[in-house]
């Protein structure tokens, strides 16, 4: 089976772990309720499955002349095992003394962590972007450190960048002055508590990048497709934005099963609610399932959200919390049973 999953960074990167899990669990065995609906499973030579991760890069970031990708590794160091548990971001066992002398030097900002592992990664990205690879050439060699793509015995895995191209997302926020001044999404998310209020949110260049190599393949032959818990405006709605994505997710055989970041009327993690009031949309599960109504078969919701209901779209209960990893995986199968149960007719 071919699973792609679009994906921002901690919610998403969780969910991942959850996913990998139940896949190498299932083994070769797992494909029986979704073998050849797109003509894809069962081709010779191959076991086991294969999941592609097309990752947001609108929040990457240039900082003290270092190309920082936080959902690219986040989803990286988790399914590799490098994760800091406990934050959700970052390297584990970290340390932060290079961070502590720029601090000490007056270095800006300062508002942004970067430990020293983690700055490894940032190291060897810049210089190899300097060199004249392209983003998804770097994401697959850093990748490699990683174990990637074997990472399990049943479960190939690739993480691919949705552009090559640079995408920044950037929020427009009024001035002191009252007049409007944008600033970084990063600046914004972390230096600034998502306050004062996004007057707009925009991803400068999406409109005009090309999908990642691979990116609009791995949509279209997919035997599933899924949106993990993201954040819908400046995670999945920036991937959506990049020109071809969206026509290929309305056009795929697959079915495309998506899970509500939104439980009770509040974000499982983050400040999705304040990106969410920006668009002018509302803090629920059912008004975050209908951005995606014109490509979504399915959508999993938790039982507090148990009334939602998104037009054409078959609606699902279960517990979304993802305490560890049994609960995280059980999400995730139920995801694969929605996809099941929502599959497109053949055309």
């Amino acid at each position: 089976m071919r699973v792609t999953a679009l994906a921002g960074g901690v919610g998403a990167a969780r969910f991942l772990r959850g996913l990998v899990s139940v896949l190498d669990t299932e083994g070769d065995a797992g494909q029986s309720g979704q073998s050849g609906q797109s003509g894809q499973s069962g081709r010779s030579g191959q076991s086991g499955h294969e999941l592609t991760v097309v990752g947001n890069t609108g929040d990457d970031i240039t900082l003290f002349g270092l190309r920082v990708c936080p959902d690219l590794d986040t989803v990286m160091y988790t399914l590799g095992g490098g994760i800091d548990d406990e934050r959700g971001w970052g390297r584990g066992a970290e340390t932060w003394r290079v961070q502590e002398e720029l601090v000490a030097y007056g270095a800006q900002p300062q508002w942004f962590g970067l430990g020293d592992r983690d700055m490894a990664t940032h190291i060897l990205r810049t210089q190899m972007l300097e060199s004249g690879y392209r983003l998804g050439e770097v994401t697959e060699a850093l990748c490699r450190r990683w174990g990637f793509p074997q990472l399990r015995e049943q479960v190939r895995v690739r993480l691919l960048p949705m552009s090559d191209e640079r995408v920044e997302t950037h929020v427009v926020l009024e001035g002191p002055d009252g007049t409007s001044q944008a600033v970084h999404f990063q600046e914004w998310w972390v230096r600034l508590a998502a306050q004062p209020p996004a007057q707009r949110i925009v991803a400068v260049g999406a409109g005009e990048a090309t999908p990642g190599p691979g990116v609009l393949e791995a949509i279209r032959t997919a035997d599933v497709v899924v949106l993990p818990p993201s954040n819908p405006v400046v995670s999945i709605g920036t991937i959506l934005a990049v020109p071809g994505v969206r026509e290929a997710l309305r056009t795929t055989t697959a079915p495309v099963v998506g899970v509500s970041p939104i439980i009770g009327g509040a974000p499982v993690r983050g400040m999705a609610d304040a990106c969410l009031r920006a668009i002018g949309v509302a803090t629920t599960a059912a008004a975050v399932g209908a951005l995606y109504a014109d490509f979504l078969d399915g959508w999993l919701v938790d039982p507090r959200d148990g009334d939602a209901a998104v037009d054409g779209v078959t609606v699902r209960a279960c517990p979304l919390l993802m305490r560890d990893l049994p609960a995280t995986a059980a999400i995730a199968a139920a995801a694969l049973e929605l996809a099941a149960a929502a599959r497109q007719p053949a055309p």
